[in-house]
């Protein structure tokens, strides 16, 4: 069962917000505005920004500040400007018509340079709440985007964490990953009663601590 769904990842990040046992797992997250962003990009250097309704990595596009200037990265494109209001008259004619948000940019963990995320699917029978999967997926070669209908590889959340950051205990990773995503169920049912099936994306950064990318509701 399906169960209710829900577009906007705007409400989705606000509700999860909402709880103190997982605000520290969210990426500072704002809606889009060209001061915002310009603020962000100063606080972080890196700020991936996302259309508030969409999936499958479309219209999602990183943005940066490093020593050259200003540039962004979408797909496999990567364009650099030397000061930030040129960078932003042509980033905007890049994203899509759709509304915005922007997420503190996250330093994943690589296999080979190339940056692994984690799905983590949940469903709900009955009363209760069901793990049907745990998996890593790898980017494609020169995009930053994991998803797998961007040419992205699945492999075992095992093998993932194993092989990106050798130094951590897989067992404990894995196990931290589910004890977080009980909590976050428990919290979007407070928020979203109806709701029958769930997708995290989770984020494993270079110190091993994990990040909440997004939670969907009608995860492929």
């Amino acid at each position: 069962m399906a169960g209710r769904q829900l577009a906007s990842k705007w409400l989705k990040t606000e509700a999860l917000l909402s709880d103190p046992r997982i605000a520290g797992y969210i990426p500072k997250t704002k809606g889009y505005s060209p001061a915002g962003l310009l603020q962000m990009l100063r606080t972080y250097g890196n700020v991936v920004i996302k259309p508030v309704v969409g999936g499958g990595g479309h219209g999602v596009i990183k943005v940066f500040r490093d020593a050259r200037g200003y540039g962004f990265t979408y797909m496999s494109s990567t364009r650099v400007y030397s000061d930030f209001g040129t960078m932003r008259r042509a980033l905007e004619r890049v994203k899509l018509r759709r509304r915005y948000l922007m997420q503190q940019g996250i330093s994943l963990a690589r296999i080979a340079g190339r940056p692994i995320d984690y799905r983590v699917k949940v469903v709900k029978n009955g009363a209760h709440w069901e793990f049907r999967s745990m998996v890593g997926r790898l980017a494609r070669p020169g995009l930053f985007v994991t998803n797998l209908c961007k040419g992205g590889t699945m492999m075992s959340c095992r093998s993932g964490l194993r092989r990106s950051l050798p130094r951590v205990r897989t067992s404990a990773k894995k196990a931290e990953m589910r004890r977080l995503t009980l909590v976050c169920i428990e919290s979007m049912e407070r928020h979203f009663p109806g709701i029958g099936e769930l997708g995290f994306d989770y984020a494993v950064d270079h110190n091993g601590h994990i990040w909440i990318l997004e939670v969907n509701t009608r995860p492929q």
